[in-house]
């Protein structure tokens, strides 16, 4: 049925918008914007007033565990949660079992997300085979499969050679690699961040500069080979000036910050806390405050959760044992709107345009705007409402997260995805919908 948005302010990066609008959806698509539209008969109508109406939410770096780790996160509760964080789309890495390095596994991921999804889900390839690092995957299947760009994240692509290779197929079929910058030489077996705290900890330290020389190697590529490569969960003050310079040159580059790392610091471990354990590990001070610059001055494009869920027992072990990785999907938003939106950092369109816009571009989607004729997915803001993060009540499987317990200014209180409502907390308690609109 048609979906009328009624008395939003209505901010769309992409088509330069920023005013009171009401939003009319028909047939998946948006079929008009302007102020007073009547609601056509039958048509759903989603009071916005009060609120901002933006383009679909797009997490473009998440870790669903489906095939083989569903205990931990599946498609349908990773979409679940994605979908109560405010996301309409996300993107999956390939670090599943079996690894998705063949068309097949793409489309078995897709046609679960047909299935149960309360998102849009954009399945991302893997490099190389199995992860290894030492072949390429036939890159050109998995997109004809459906998969939107290339990574093997949760490790870097091993060497020079390979992803000099991978930046040339990949640059052939117009898709990113999106780069999990990491010398493993320097890193391999560190639980956090080399400084004065892991050597008060009296624990093994990872250097930043473990990404920064990876960071240095991939954009020298880049432009070696004319190819886009993306530089995933930016920590490192070095990185975010080698990408900064590298833009400049005109080098095909972008990169993403998570709220984890433009929000905390290696502090945070003090007391052997695991749920501060992530990879790349939280740095210093002067690394966090160059993320915010970054994304200040535009540098940095997108905000990404990296969303990697845990079993609650597999985080009962020593700290040097416990994986690394925080759930993101449900504080993401919250954490952005309160630590940059509030804090002076972003304006309301910069903020919007690193989950909607920049993101869409680096992955060549279709999405992130409201222009009319585009598809209909839309998250609708409430800047003002405080909450209390409570990981006892996501969605998502996995619970491992350092912001329990914080209040936070500002949330997604609905999505819409193709002209469907999927989430609705706006006037009572959140309902969620996936697929053919069964809660």
């Amino acid at each position: 049925m048609p979906l009328l948005v009624k008395g939003g302010r209505v901010v769309d990066p992409a088509s330069g918008t920023d005013e009171a609008l009401d939003l009319l959806i028909e047939g998946g698509r948006v079929a008009r914007r302007g102020r007073g539209l009547a609601a056509p008969k039958g048509a759903e109508v989603l009071d916005a007033r009060g609120l901002v109406v933006a383009p679909g939410f797009i997490d473009m770096h998440v870790h669903f565990r489906e095939p083989g780790q569903e205990y931990k996160e599946d498609i349908e509760s990773g979409t679940r949660a994605a979908a109560s964080g405010g996301f309409t789309s996300v993107a999956c890495m390939a670090n599943t079992d079996p690894v998705n390095d063949t068309s097949s596994v793409t489309e078995r991921i897709l046609k679960r997300a047909r299935e149960v999804g309360a998102a849009r889900v954009h399945p991302i390839g893997a490099v190389s085979m199995g992860l290894k690092g030492e072949a390429l995957t036939e890159m050109a299947e998995q997109l004809a499969a459906g998969a939107v760009a290339f990574s093997d994240d949760g490790v870097p692509v091993r060497t020079a050679a390979l992803m000099r290779a991978a930046l040339d197929y990949a640059g052939m079929l117009g898709a990113p690699i999106l780069d999990h910058a990491e010398d493993r030489s320097l890193s391999q077996g560190k639980v956090m961040h080399e400084g004065k705290v892991s050597t008060l900890l009296g624990l093994s330290g990872n250097p930043a500069a473990s990404e920064d020389i990876c960071v240095f190697r991939d954009i020298r590529l880049a432009e070696l080979m004319r190819a886009r490569v993306h530089i995933l969960h930016l920590s490192s003050r070095g990185a975010v000036e080698l990408i900064r310079q590298a833009r400049k040159r005109g080098v095909r580059v972008s990169g993403e910050a998570t709220p984890h790392h433009f929000t905390l610091t290696h502090e945070a471990i003090q007391g052997f806390n695991a749920a501060a354990k992530m990879a790349p590990p939280l740095r210093e001070e002067e690394d966090r405050q160059a993320l915010l610059e970054g994304l200040r001055d535009g540098t940095i494009e997108v905000i990404a959760s990296d969303h990697a869920p845990h079993y609650e027992a597999e985080l009962q072990v020593e700290f040097d044992e416990v994986p690394f990785g925080v759930v993101g999907l449900e504080t993401a938003v919250p954490l952005a709107l309160d630590r940059l939106h509030h804090a002076g950092v972003l304006t309301l369109p910069q903020l919007i345009s690193k989950f909607t816009a920049g993101p869409a571009k680096v992955l060549g989607l279709k999405l992130g705007t409201l222009a009319e004729g585009a598809p209909g997915d839309v998250t609708l803001l409430d800047p003002g409402r405080e909450f209390v993060v409570d990981p006892e009540g996501f969605e998502s499987r996995g619970r491992n997260t350092p912001f329990g317990g914080w209040k936070l200014r500002g949330c997604a209180v609905a999505t819409v995805v193709n002209g469907e409502i999927r989430m609705n907390r706006i006037a009572g308690p959140m309902q969620i919908f996936a697929g053919e609109r069964v809660a």
